[in-house]
């Protein structure tokens, strides 16, 4: 660490539905290097402060995957939702190892802090979704930060949940994409985990989802939507395990499995209107 926070640099932008499709830099303090985020912001944007809805990716993705292949603005534009979608990891560090693998490293933050060593300094996504970037959006941007949502895809499936789920209160609304909901027990998790916080398992599940649900519950309704035909179901991602969690827990969840539907941006596309309709319907309510 040891930057401190810095007004972003405007990268690009696109007009997008009357609003804005933005991609910024800045000097990120957690991670201690340049980090990049996007940001849409609707049109009501111009004339008022709006929700703001965070959008987590998953394994290899950077800020402009889910801007670029989702299809959110529209459906954002109508609701008057910001949406901001952070790197997945810090990059260019010249960490032995960073690039060497697509599922830890760069490109796979996994939205943790770690703890080993050489990892530990600059590898902290948690604080940096969980602060950093809120405070940032908060700052340079027209958000309404008491009227914030989180959701995400897989490795940021993972995230959104473990977000909401370790802070109760500080989101109105929650969803999933295809989440890695188990990673203490499944081979993803278990390597990334390893690398990064180390060899006690007993600490991994702070960052595990359906452990959390069990033990703390769930403030909000939690919809998740699983293609059938997603390679990395049976072995990665056990949504079922999360579904039995929660009923345990008398967690409100809505678990949609799809036939036919991979783990790709096309399926994410197919549904992204459902989850932006169920993030506006809370993140919109009267207070």
């Amino acid at each position: 660490m040891g930057l401190r926070m810095s007004a972003p640099e405007l990268i690009e932008q696109h007009r997008h539905f009357d609003g804005w499709t933005r991609f910024y830099s800045h000097d990120s303090s957690q991670c201690g290097c340049p980090m990049r985020f996007a940001v849409y912001l609707p049109p009501q944007a111009a004339q008022q402060r709006c929700p703001v809805l965070y959008f987590l990716s998953g394994l290899t993705c950077t800020e402009q995957n889910f801007m670029v292949k989702a299809g959110a603005q529209r459906a954002a534009a109508r609701h008057g939702l910001i949406l901001v979608a952070p790197d997945t990891s810090p990059r260019g560090l010249g960490l032995p190892g960073e690039d060497d693998r697509y599922d830890f490293g760069s490109g796979a933050g996994f939205y943790l802090n770690a703890r080993q060593s050489p990892w530990s300094e600059n590898y902290r996504m948690y604080d940096y979704v969980i602060s950093e970037l809120p405070e940032l959006i908060a700052a340079h941007f027209p958000a309404d930060t008491e009227r914030s949502g989180i959701f995400g895809h897989s490795m940021g499936g993972h995230g959104a949940l473990v977000a909401h789920l370790r802070n109760p209160g500080r989101y109105r609304s929650v969803s999933a994409f295809s989440p890695i909901c188990n990673p203490t027990r499944c081979p993803w998790g278990r390597d990334a985990f390893t690398g990064y916080l180390g060899p006690d398992e007993q600490s991994w599940q702070e960052y595990d989802a359906t452990h959390l649900v069990r033990e703390n519950g769930s403030t909000l309704p939690i919809l998740i939507d699983q293609g059938l035909d997603d390679e990395f179901l049976s072995e990665q991602l056990h949504p079922q395990r999360f579904a039995t969690a929660c009923k345990a827990a008398g967690v409100e969840l809505t678990l949609r499995e799809h036939p036919g539907y991979d783990h790709s941006y096309y399926f994410i596309a197919s549904f992204i209107e459902d989850h932006i309709n169920h993030h506006a319907k809370a993140l919109n309510a009267a207070t």
